[in-house]
């Protein structure tokens, strides 16, 4: 069964880090877009990050630019969020998602570009 498998989530201290990981399981990791979108209680879906392999355009929201970096390995199947510096605003449930060229661009990340998503996993930032 085809399937993204997220991890990394959990408490962390605000100034903390965390590394989120979404493992692709029965499939390839071979859509040109990867990307992550959270959802914080009480508020819409944001799209944070996403990085597109055939011209390596990456977008970073405002919110969480310098302090977050996606990269992805083909070989393991695998893409990341690396979070540092982060704050009680960051808690939101995490989500991974692949899909076409369509999903990224200088400006934004975007669900409708997304073929495959993973479950969600939770981000806690406080004291």
């Amino acid at each position: 069964q085809a399937q993204f498998v997220e991890s990394g989530g959990g408490l962390v201290q605000p100034g903390g880090s965390l590394r989120l990981s979404c493992t692709a399981s029965g499939f390839s990791l071979d859509g040109d877009v990867v990307g992550w979108f959270r959802r914080a209680p009480g508020k819409p879906r944001e799209g944070v990050s996403c990085r597109r392999s055939s011209d390596g355009l990456t977008y970073y929201a405002a919110s969480i630019k310098g302090r977050f970096t996606i990269s992805r390995d083909n070989s393991r199947n695998v893409f990341y969020l690396q979070m540092d510096n982060l704050k009680p605003e960051d808690t939101a449930v995490y989500y991974c998602a692949l899909g076409t060229s369509g999903g990224c661009g200088s400006m934004g990340v975007y669900a409708y570009g997304m073929d495959y998503w993973g479950n969600g996993t939770l981000v806690t930032v406080s004291a």
